[in-house]
């Protein structure tokens, strides 16, 4: 089989897929990605350049379609030279969110193409306008519906699409949804496991391990989306309850998703500007490597995820799958997964109070503690396991080559 992925970062939610086509023998693959990811075992690897910058002064709204549309564009313009060689791929695998994969059809028009669909901006009842502190200014709806146009385009060409919930699924438009399945990208449970002999080395030189009152946030950048701010206001009155709890503080200091401070520098130095936190309790470690960063899972005595209604994080699994105790935010698609009581703890968001006494009446209760962590691992392995969801990927693409399903090339 030759199988095409497209994604501007490489390798992005196919990692596992392209693992498991690379280890078959007889397949090829082909990675198409912008310049400077990093190179993979078995990968043909195809940079493209966008050939220019998006206008300057374009109206606002289109700077993202136009962006798509540029990237587009460089990807059309490399399949066309690949064509031209002879190479027709079997199937193609994009994520359509930056343009990639928005004139494949044009190209391969007899080869399916399924397309990830990860999330599609709405104006109202997910992320824009969710966050009081923010307020969406009149222009962010109507934004949302133009970025959100090409997604759709990507969508409407595509012959096969899922995406990772239910609830991302359902923020597509209603008359595309029957062309979407849910199948999440998968978690390595192997990996991603309970081990209560786990320690890990902080920078005063200290040791914890999984004995220890220890408590973890993780994300891949510390912002208002993922509520760095609600924990960071909540971490005062928590070390107060909780004298001899350290915290642990994974992820950078650029944004992901949402703006900078208004007045500057970072996230991370503006709340600790506002809530005067004791650093030498509080431990900010930036980015780590897996492996360092599942054994802080392993030691964490209660894990805090908080997230605006958006694209779930791979960590909040693989917390649940690592036998930690979770307290997240009452939001979509969190609930989905997280049942409160059963397999870990939801507050409300915007309350940092509600925060730190649900932490602090977590690590107090031990038997509560230990069946709901036994339950959150029990979930991850019942609907998220890798090894179940690669199964079902690779049915869909099974379908796909065999011209099973809609087409909408």
């Amino acid at each position: 089989m030759k199988y095409l992925f497209l994604h501007q970062n490489m390798p992005g939610q196919f990692r596992h897929l392209v693992r498991r086509f690379t280890a078959e023998k007889g397949n090829e693959v082909v990675f198409v990605t912008q310049k400077g990811k990093p190179d993979l075992p078995g990968v043909r690897k195809l940079d493209y350049a966008p050939h220019r910058k998006v206008t300057k002064g374009i109206h606002h709204y289109l700077a993202s379609t136009e962006a798509a549309v540029i990237n587009g564009q460089a990807v059309a313009r490399l399949l066309i030279g690949l064509r031209a060689k002879g190479w027709v791929p079997d199937v193609v695998i994009g994520h359509p969110g930056w343009g990639e994969t928005l004139f494949v059809k044009d190209v391969y028009p007899q080869v399916p193409l399924i397309s990830f669909c990860e999330f599609y901006y709405r104006g109202s009842g997910s992320d824009i306008g969710f966050d009081p502190e923010f307020p969406a200014n009149p222009d962010a709806a109507l934004r949302a519906r133009v970025r959100s146009g090409f997604h759709l385009l990507a969508l409407e060409a595509a012959d096969h699409a899922y995406a990772p919930t239910e609830w991302q699924k359902a923020q597509f438009p209603a008359g595309y949804q029957d062309r979407i399945e849910v199948i999440h990208d998968g978690i390595n449970t192997h990996l991603a496991c309970p081990n209560p002999k786990a320690r890990f080395g902080l920078p005063d030189g200290t040791e914890p391990g999984a004995g220890d009152e220890v408590i973890t946030y993780v994300a891949r950048n510390l912002e208002p989306y993922r509520g760095f701010h609600v924990f960071m206001r909540a971490l005062p009155e928590l070390l107060k309850r909780r004298p001899d709890a350290r915290v642990i503080v994974v992820g950078g200091d650029e944004v992901s998703y949402g703006s900078k401070p208004k007045g500057g520098g970072t996230w991370r130095e503006t709340m600790l500007e506002e809530t005067g936190i004791d650093t030498a309790r509080v431990h900010f470690l930036g980015r780590v490597p897996y492996a360092e960063y599942l054994k802080i899972l392993q030691i964490s005595s209660v894990h805090v995820y908080l997230s605006y209604p958006f694209v779930l994080s791979w960590s909040m699994l693989e917390a649940m799958a690592a036998g930690c105790m979770v307290v997240a935010s009452r939001t979509a698609p969190v609930e989905e997964v997280i049942e409160d009581g059963v397999n870990g703890v939801l507050v409300d968001f915007h309350d940092p109070g509600a925060l730190a006494r649900r932490v602090d009446e977590v690590l107090d209760d031990a038997r509560g503690q230990k069946r709901m962590r036994r339950r959150a691992r029990e979930t991850v392995l019942a609907r998220f396991d890798l090894k179940d969801c690669l199964e079902r990927q690779e049915a869909l693409i099974r379908r796909a080559v065999a011209g099973q399903g809609v087409s909408g090339g």
